[in-house]
């Protein structure tokens, strides 16, 4: 079955949610569970990949790589996060190129100064409105792929205010971005007032513990908002469960009482297609 583009989706008018994945196996769940798409922050690979916190200090190769395995993996688009674009506005588009080049479905680009911080905390600094729509026309121009799509994010609602965000939104809609990720925004008001004012597709962040209150799908889909991303949400479930049981471990010895809430050897090969996998290399030895 032919892999679903990320715009065919947008252009059909679901709301859209995608949770972010931090490797193929999870991905993989993912695309069990049901959902239209994958997304693969900078974040969830800085942390879980690289134990890095997210100041962009995995480099794009390596960004390209993670992602590279978890587009492989599942029949899914899968929208990543390229940060700044890597650099100035060449770098922005040989971003594009490469990001194209494994499959990805799209990207975003933040107009924060390199190296970035994470949305939701203080001490964020912008580049100009210019210098991101140079950025954004770059991108455009170097895709051979019109399906690839390049969103704009960003970051100023912290640093220059609602109405400084609009504007910058607004600008990079005409710069040639596909659509815009407001970050860090702080009400549903908020997002309505993105709404009413940005003439393109919209992705909202609802991410745990930060500026943005908790917002459902359901409230998404009224305001009309085309793409809702879970960035960290199975991550940090992960992690917590993760925690509890190796403190567990390291007091008792033991791992019996946890079985039941393991996912089981049969189910991991289940989702991992384990004997499709030895049946292909049954034949290459033939």
């Amino acid at each position: 079955m032919k892999k679903k583009t990320l715009r065919s989706l947008v252009k059909a008018g679901r709301t859209l949610v995608m949770p972010g994945a931090i490797n193929a196996a999870l991905a993989l769940l993912i695309e069990k569970a049901g959902f239209p798409g994958v997304y693969v922050s900078g974040a969830g690979i800085s942390n879980g990949l690289a134990g890095l916190p997210d100041l962009e200090l995995i480099t794009r190769k390596e960004m390209i790589q993670a992602t590279h395995y978890i587009v492989k993996s599942v029949n899914l688009p899968v929208l990543a996060d390229a940060d700044t674009g890597y650099g100035d506005a060449r770098e922005a588009a040989k971003t594009v190129r490469e990001f194209e080049s494994i499959g990805a479905s799209a990207i975003h680009i933040e107009d924060q100064f390199s190296p970035k911080r994470c949305g939701h905390l203080e001490g964020k600094k912008l580049i100009s409105q210019e210098e991101m729509c140079e950025k954004i026309s770059a991108a455009q121009q170097a895709r051979r792929n019109r399906d690839f799509m390049i969103f704009a994010r960003t970051d100023a609602r912290s640093v220059e205010g609602m109405e400084g965000a609009l504007k910058r939104a607004e600008a990079y809609v005409r710069a040639g971005a596909n659509g815009i990720f407001p970050e860090a925004l702080q009400s549903v008001r908020e997002f309505e007032i993105f709404r009413s004012r940005i003439r393109a597709p919209l992705i909202a962040n609802m991410t745990e513990f930060g500026r943005t209150p908790y917002i459902s799908v359901r409230q998404f889909k009224k305001l009309q908002y085309n793409i809702v991303l879970f960035p960290l949400s199975a991550f940090r479930v992960m992690m917590k469960q993760a925690e509890i049981f190796l403190a567990h471990l390291s007091k008792t010895g033991s791992q019996k009482k946890f079985l039941p809430k393991m996912q089981t050897r049969n189910e991991l090969y289940d989702l991992l297609q384990y004997q499709k996998f030895e049946q292909l290399l049954a034949r290459k030895r033939r």
